[in-house]
């Protein structure tokens, strides 16, 4: 019996991660030009790499240790779109972005300065980002009412009682929606992923507008908060191992198309809290039976490919955006709390979300140059308070278990 509560949270986590947001990593990774197989191999693939890792590092360290898909840099794909190269050169960034995950792990001073660029601006940065596929409700509700009105209700309800099942409530709703109106559209692919391997290939427009912003949204918005909500429960792992793993398994994951994958930030306290189990030294139980229902659940990956598919492209926006309004609310309110900061952070803002493509570069990036050179500018005479999130210490002690 002693198994069963850390085991039930364990599942809870793999199919609310899963389902909340699978539909954003397919939307990102065809905005980037992969079809339908490599985007149901890249979503196969990083499914894969998420519970090996957090299987490997439950076992080693005994503790819930989460591990996800970075939700946010999959938003970032969807704002980007395609780049010069195709999805061959979107997996070279990819690469690019798990070996600077890596290099943060083992030179710290680079972790020093993603924690270094102003909180507003990051947060401004990361709103941006996300504000495109969150104005999709509101475009489906036009487009496809029929469809997307019933969707949109659901999540409403459940968000209010059942806040952690709203979205994937939503995306039930979606499928009944869907199943009940029918579809023109031909079916693509098997019910089962195919792993496809693609040669990367790198080019500065990829590198620039890709690689680099999906590292910093990666680090910045999952990888160290989720070390500051395992720190909240007591948990102390060496960080510099765990990014590591993380960025090398995002490495591997790329060359199937998979986009990044990092700590887990909101999913970790589902099994590093107590709804993971009343002893806090089996909670790794919790942790290690996501990952395995991680990999169970990237099985699916072919299955979700054809509701994608089936479905009108904006209905699965709809979900997506649904997904991440908590995310972008967060985002919105950490960027304009400050009055300090504030000018830079809404130039951040409106620069990422108006979507311009300069020299073949995002607008993440220039978001992110734009953000910096007004807070250069208007820099004021004390040092702000605000950064990114609490400064972590990369090179930290070797655990304490609790």
């Amino acid at each position: 019996m002693k198994l069963v509560q850390p085991m039930m949270a364990g599942i809870v986590t793999a199919l609310v991660g899963f389902a909340s947001s699978f539909a954003v990593v397919l939307a990102g990774l065809r905005a980037m030009g992969a079809d339908d197989r490599q985007a149901a191999s890249g979503l196969f693939a990083v499914c894969l790499g998420i519970g090996i890792t957090a299987i490997a590092l439950s076992l080693r360290y005994r503790m819930p240790i989460t591990i996800a898909w970075s939700t946010p840099g999959a938003a970032l794909l969807v704002t980007t779109g395609s780049v010069a190269g195709g999805f061959a050169a979107a997996e070279g960034a990819f690469l690019v972005a798990g070996l600077l995950i890596v290099l943060a792990a083992l030179f710290p001073v680079l972790s020093r300065w993603i924690t270094a660029i102003p909180g507003p601006i990051a947060s401004a940065m990361l709103a941006g980002v996300l504000l495109e596929l969150c104005l999709a409700p509101a475009h489906a509700i036009v487009q496809v009412p029929r469809l997307a009105v019933p969707v949109v209700l659901v999540w409403a309800v459940l968000y209010r009682v059942a806040r952690a099942w709203a979205v994937p409530a939503a995306l039930v709703a979606a499928i009944a929606a869907i199943a009940i109106s029918g579809t023109d559209h031909p079916l693509s692919g098997g019910l089962w992923p195919e792993p496809v391997f693609t040669m990367p290939t790198f080019t500065v427009p990829a590198l620039v507008s890709v690689a680099v912003p999906l590292f910093l949204v990666t680090m910045a918005a999952q990888n160290i908060p989720g070390i500051a909500v395992l720190a909240g429960f007591g948990y102390h792992p060496p960080v510099r191992p765990l990014l590591a793993a993380t960025g090398a398994m995002s490495m591997g994951a790329s060359l199937f198309g998979g986009h990044a994958l990092n700590l887990a930030a909101i999913s970790a306290a589902l099994a590093a809290g107590p709804e993971g189990g009343p002893d806090p030294r089996r909670r790794w139980i919790a942790s290690t039976t996501a990952g395995a229902g991680m990999i169970g659940l990237g099985l699916a990956g072919g299955l979700a490919m054809t509701l994608v598919t089936v479905s009108p492209p904006i209905l699965i926006e709809a979900v997506a955006g649904l997904a991440l309004l908590g995310a972008f609310a967060s985002a919105l309110v950490a960027a304009v709390t400050s009055a300090e900061g504030r000018d830079a952070a809404i130039v951040t803002l409106v620069v990422t979300a108006s979507g311009m493509n300069l020299f073949g570069i995002g607008a993440a990036f220039w978001g992110l140059v734009a953000g910096l050179l007004m807070h250069l500018l208007h820099r004021p005479r004390r040092r702000p308070a605000s950064t990114t999130v609490e400064r972590v210490e990369i090179e930290a002690a070797e655990p304490v278990a609790r």
